[in-house]
């Protein structure tokens, strides 16, 4: 499985670099604007750290619009990739867009069968929001397992990045259910490194240490 941080925040980025297994990051409009940056300028500061791709949103709502601004987007930087919403408009600017070489990460995913038509409309990556299903009463991971199994059915190359994770259990769940990559805010990507037998482990050794004669 594949990790990315979904954020805006360099200085988060930058952490999860150094550690070595940051794949890539998804960005949105809620995300860059926390951290006072304008739109190009944070997609192309986030590009010149993360070597994997960098899901910008595209905000338009039309056809035409969105293919202009993915586009424009594209252009920024050689990882980026371009963000769009599941709607008919949506699929439209998929299949153009990505007939033209870019790569479209289809956001705001529910039903599987949404993930089944980005897939045939040309999307790299599909994006279930398991977070946001949960609230709403659904079982999101349950969704996501759908989801991996009707590609694997029709062997479609669309990634499955499962989104809106709010714990470490999401992250697990969809590495045992086969899902490519999991984003997930620097908050969870700290809690999968952290355990509290660890912890105490390390203490231990730590005072062992100090008994052995100098």
């Amino acid at each position: 499985m594949k990790f990315y941080l979904d954020t805006a925040n360099l200085k988060e980025i930058k952490e999860a670099a150094a550690m070595g297994f940051l794949d890539g990051v998804t960005t949105n409009p809620t995300l860059i604007a926390k951290e006072g940056k304008k739109f190009e300028t944070a997609i192309r500061d986030i590009c010149e750290v993360v070597r994997g791709p960098v899901s910008a949103e595209c905000i338009s709502e039309k056809y035409e619009e969105m293919v202009e601004e993915g586009r424009r987007i594209r252009k920024l930087a050689e990882n980026v990739v371009v963000k769009i919403p599941m709607t008919p408009d949506g699929m439209k600017a998929t299949k153009t867009l990505s007939g033209e070489g870019t790569r479209i990460n289809v956001t705001l995913c529910f039903p599987p069968m949404q993930a089944l038509f980005a897939a045939k409309a040309g999307a790299s990556y599909i994006s279930p929001f398991v977070g946001r299903l949960d609230d709403a009463g659904h079982d999101g991971m349950a969704v996501v397992r759908d989801i991996v199994t009707v590609y694997k059915n029709y062997q479609y190359p669309t990634e499955v990045l499962v989104a809106s994770i709010r714990h470490p259990l999401h992250v697990l769940e969809a590495a045992k259910m086969g899902a490519n990559i999991s984003t997930m805010p620097f908050a969870v990507y700290q809690k999968l490194l952290q355990h509290p037998l660890t912890d105490v482990g390390l203490v231990r050794f730590l005072e062992d240490n100090k008994k052995i004669p100098k």
